[in-house]
């Protein structure tokens, strides 16, 4: 996890259950259960996935991603038997548990938009989470937390937001992007994060390989500077479209 860039409150957390499980014999020997249901929100783009890999990684445990699409089926009772049959076998052994966009099957029970059936589905899937031994860690992961039904909050130990980036973080991303590239931007890492603005880190990554391929396409030429340059103007006549859009508004 060292490599991620983080908020300081949420290293600190997950590097906290990081090491009650790998310590959790000792735990378990005061009879205390290390804790194992961990929820992600905020914008997307911030490193929600890559978080709960890594987090998989240090506990040296095998990451299983739910797809909603094996879950959720068209027939009444089916998706509720389909989740049932899902945590049957997750049950069976050590291992982390992601799910994405959580408040797909997590919504708010209380919304009179919602069937009795999605109603069902969501108070079968906490029980099921509730019933899950420490040994298998749940990570879900939320761009919508107002959407999430209000018990599934009390659900998990850990509840941590991973909003975008500040300023500083984005140069951290762009110095590690640096370091593991063997490459520079030409640019003070301290502007081109300014330059850049508010952006996410799947948006800072797509940047940082653009620039990245077209200096590796231009050698033996060597100005990146230049190719950043370029890239820059590009990257603003795409954020415009984009801009517009968030602007309109209804009549």
């Amino acid at each position: 996890m060292t490599d991620l860039v983080l908020p300081d409150v949420v290293r600190q957390a997950c590097s906290e259950l990081i090491e009650e499980h790998h310590r959790s014999d000792l735990l378990r020997a005061h009879n205390i259960e290390p804790r194992h249901r961990i929820l992600l929100s905020g914008p997307p783009g911030n490193g929600k996935t890559t978080l709960a890999d890594a987090i998989a990684f240090e506990l040296a445990l095998p990451l299983y991603v739910v797809r909603y699409e094996n879950i959720i089926g068209s027939f009444l009772g089916e998706t509720a038997v389909r989740l049932a049959k899902l945590f049957s076998v997750i049950r069976a052994e050590r291992c982390v548990v992601f799910f994405d966009e959580f408040d797909v099957i997590g919504k708010e029970r209380g919304d009179v938009h919602e069937t009795g059936e999605i109603k069902r589905v969501v108070s079968s899937l906490l029980l099921q989470i509730d019933q899950l031994p420490s040994h298998v860690v749940v990570i879900a992961a939320t761009n919508h937390e107002e959407l999430l039904d209000r018990a599934a909050w009390r659900r998990f130990q850990l509840r941590l937001a991973l909003p975008l980036p500040t300023k500083a973080q984005r140069v951290q991303w762009l110095r590690q992007f640096e370091l593991r590239s063997d490459f520079t931007f030409g640019y003070k890492l301290d502007t081109l994060a300014r330059l850049l603005g508010p952006l996410n880190f799947a948006d800072l990554e797509m940047f940082a390989l653009d620039v990245r391929r077209r200096f590796v396409l231009s050698l033996p030429l060597d100005d990146a500077r230049s190719i950043v340059a370029s890239r820059l103007k590009q990257w603003a006549s795409r954020q415009k479209p984009r801009a517009a859009r968030a602007g309109v508004r209804r009549a």
